[in-house]
């Protein structure tokens, strides 16, 4: 008589894995704004892991990217707040924000006409984003920064993730010309400059995913200036001979431009740097 020995079984180990986070990002307004709201999914994207989807009802994270200079811009942002507001019904865990410059503008006003928004923050503070979704609610308190650090901004973003060949790059931020019809140095600050070299690293990151045009950015952007490392002050027209240098970038154009700042060397740099596009 023979005896089999039944062979010994072992369970598989049970794993539970964390479901990813999914964001929806609204975005209104100029081409500074969808370039915030691009560096807003890398952020998040680094910090929380999340993947963008295009579904608002499936986002556990919801931001619209507001803009004060298009017409009715408050009636337009407190429309698309009231359709949200069953998403918070719905699910009492997503997180409502409200970012950019009618933000900046309106502050805490927001969060008296929509309650159950959670997170109210400005251009410059987008990069507190990580931080302000973990704070905590207490009471229903509204989470506000609308504060103006300046660069610091760029200082706290993870490089850029390219979609396609083309790209936006900031490389200034706000205006100190206060016209009377305009918010921006009231929304964005006043003029600051980004340094050359973050400038270029960021756009050498970008030429390497296969980006092969630029539009460099500022509310006005030819206002650009930045000091060098050996003291001297570079200019737009320099920065962009620096950036057509990158190997890669073939073609290069910037918005938005003022009147004010259209130097002769910006002219010049149009007859010598073949990768500037002959537009204004």
């Amino acid at each position: 008589m023979s005896h089999v020995t039944p062979e010994a079984t072992t369970e598989a180990p049970t794993t539970t894995e964390t479901p990813v986070k999914k964001l929806y990002i609204k975005t209104h307004g100029c081409q500074m704004n969808e370039y915030d709201s691009s560096r807003m999914k890398d952020l998040l994207g680094e910090s929380h892991g999340m993947v963008e989807t295009d579904d608002p009802e499936d986002a556990d994270v919801v931001l619209i990217n507001t803009c004060s200079i298009r017409e009715k811009a408050q009636e337009k942002l407190f429309h698309q707040l009231g359709r949200w507001k069953r998403l918070k019904e719905k699910n009492p865990n997503v997180v409502i924000g409200v970012g950019g410059c009618v933000a900046s503008q309106e502050g805490g006003a927001i969060a008296k006409r929509a309650p159950f928004v959670d997170l109210i923050f400005g251009p410059q503070t987008l990069h507190r984003l990580p931080e302000m979704i973990e704070t905590p609610r207490d009471n229903g308190v509204v989470v506000v920064d609308i504060t103006f650090p300046e660069i610091e901004k760029f200082d706290n973003l993870p490089q850029p993730v390219a979609d396609g060949v083309s790209a936006f790059v900031s490389i200034m931020e706000g205006c100190s010309k206060y016209c009377s019809f305009c918010v921006v140095p009231y929304t964005r600050g006043e003029e600051v400059s980004r340094p050359v070299n973050d400038v270029l690293v960021e756009v050498a990151h970008l030429a390497q995913q296969g980006v092969r045009e630029v539009n460099l950015l500022g509310q006005n952007v030819n206002a650009y200036r930045a000091e060098a490392e050996d003291g001297h002050t570079v200019d737009l027209a320099e920065l962009i001979t620096y950036v057509a240098a990158i190997e890669g970038i073939d073609r290069i154009r910037y918005t938005t431009s003022h009147p004010v700042e259209f130097s002769e060397s910006l002219i010049q740099a149009y007859a010598e740097v073949p990768e500037l596009v002959s537009h204004i």
